[in-house]
């Protein structure tokens, strides 16, 4: 089957029409005609081989949304014709322990759908059934690809932290994660504390959900909320002053990173122990979570701001992006 793709043949260049040939459809895959398609920070990344893991020419797009046309002999619980979302991950080994127990996402074999294989930039991708999330009635699928990664991204730390309803939380950075992590948390029934070096978002940042904003630059205003919070989500990808945030937990909180910060995190031992405190980290979810995760959206009719460009206007969507102009995430449209 061919697809028609937009893809980048080395590293930091535009993106072109790139065509090429699916071979046969596995047993267990299934084949989505892509209707929409998130523009992630980590597309950009991979474009311009940031991490080392890029192959050219290369085809980014993981926030797929769109319909199955296509299934092998061997798919459950999908049909043609079914809406479905495609994320981070296209496959899994189904097999290993933490697949068996319910953790896809930490699959030592798990595939990713941008890397060594091509991604959603595309008329049509192909993903292993158990990661093409069938989309709940009602879904707005215009607005839902960016939960397929940012949504999810930040939405599993809620449940690994066992967040409460009752629990002061603060979220550090109101970017593309950062402004989905309010949405969640105010729905959740969390007071929540918003950490940004940007002071124009203010308002923005306070019709999201968030109940306070503190000014991530200014040290009296970290200082003014020391021992207060039950949880902090960083999604931010930059060193910061982590005791700060640690001295700003109330004892036994947790502290938590879903931003690839490429330098080590200085954290100090005593800010950790004579509080009981706590310090981890997650990547996306499982298949199960993410298809909770957008039953919630769909409850609580919670969607990321959007911008939509068409397919073919990828380049220009790209710029805007690196420009740090997008309010908040970028969705392009076939």
């Amino acid at each position: 089957m061919k697809v028609n793709a937009y893809a980048a043949k080395e590293p930091k260049s535009e993106l072109t029409p790139y065509t090429y040939e699916l071979d046969e459809i596995g047993a267990e895959q299934v084949d989505i005609k892509v209707e929409y398609c998130g523009l992630c920070h980590s597309d950009l990344s991979m474009i311009n081989n940031d991490w080392g893991l890029s192959e050219y020419p290369f085809v980014p797009g993981h926030e797929v949304i769109g319909e199955v046309i296509a299934t092998g002999d061997a798919v459950k619980n999908l049909k043609i014709g079914d809406k479905v979302g495609l994320g981070w991950m296209s496959s899994s080994c189904m097999s290993c322990t933490q697949c068996m127990e319910g953790d896809h996402h930490l699959c030592a074999e798990a595939e990713s759908t941008i890397i060594g294989r091509n991604g959603g930039f595309a008329d049509k991708v192909r993903g292993h059934w158990s990661w093409a999330i069938p989309l709940p009635k009602g879904i707005d699928r215009s607005k839902a690809g960016p939960l397929l990664c940012g949504g999810i991204t930040v939405f599993n730390p809620i449940i690994l932290a066992d967040v409460k309803p009752t629990d002061k939380v603060g979220v550090i950075g109101i970017g593309g994660l950062g402004h989905m992590a309010l949405k969640f948390l105010k729905h959740w029934g969390c007071e929540v504390v918003a950490f940004s070096s940007s002071p124009e978002k203010k308002d923005d940042i306070l019709k999201m959900g968030a109940t306070k904003v503190v000014n991530s630059k200014s040290s009296d205003e970290l200082e003014s909320i020391a021992g207060q919070l039950d949880f902090i989500l960083n999604t931010t990808n930059v060193s910061l002053d982590w005791n700060a945030y640690l001295t700003a937990l109330a004892p036994k909180g947790k502290f938590h990173t879903v931003g690839a910060v490429l330098e080590p995190m200085e954290i100090p031992a005593f800010s950790l122990i004579m509080g009981e405190k706590s310090v981890g980290g997650s990547p996306i979810g499982s298949p199960a979570l993410t298809k909770t995760m957008l039953e919630f959206c769909v409850r609580h009719d919670i969607y990321p701001d959007v911008e939509e460009f068409p397919m073919d206007k990828i380049n220009d969507a790209i710029k805007h992006l690196e420009q740090g102009k997008a309010r908040f995430r970028v969705v392009l449209k076939n």
